[in-house]
């Protein structure tokens, strides 16, 4: 890839917030708001050549029917389950649980052979809301955002 100023401005987004997710509108309202004009179709060829180059994790979220990125975790293997809150969508690893959810993760696979597919990849997440989201006082929490 080349060092342009579009890939730094890119970089530096999701450098400042490293378990924060963005979709493709929201880096492009943050690079605008920052004075970078970068095209839309540009800016979706830079994420998606990031995240082919490992950089960036690209996720789906299905609730706003669009992908999400975010910062890869350096030694990542994919096995390691996630915490996404569904209000500020900032993702949070659950080491403590990747043994067990390599186990499923393999039992998943070995049952997909076993039919004649081929599993690529295996995505774990849990979803809610974080406790920086959460309004302690009541027990209720953020809207999530879409």
């Amino acid at each position: 890839m080349r060092r342009t100023l579009a890939t730094r401005a890119v970089l530096g987004l999701f450098l400042a917030n490293p378990q924060g997710t963005l979709s493709h509108a929201q880096a492009l309202a943050s690079l605008q708001t920052r004075g970078l004009d970068i095209n839309r179709v540009t800016l979706y060829r830079l994420l998606e050549r990031l995240a082919a180059c490992g950089v960036l994790q690209r996720q789906t979220d299905d609730d706003a029917r669009t992908w999400r990125f975010r910062l890869a975790d350096l030694g990542d293997d994919g096995a390691a389950p996630r915490f996404e809150c569904d209000a500020c969508h900032r993702q949070f690893r659950l080491t403590g649980a990747s043994e067990p959810a390599r186990a499923v993760a393999d039992e998943l696979m070995r049952t997909l052979a076993g039919m004649g597919h081929r599993g690529l990849r295996l995505d774990m997440a849990v979803h809610g809301t974080c406790a920086d989201c959460a309004d302690p006082s009541d027990g209720t929490a953020m809207e999530p955002s879409r």
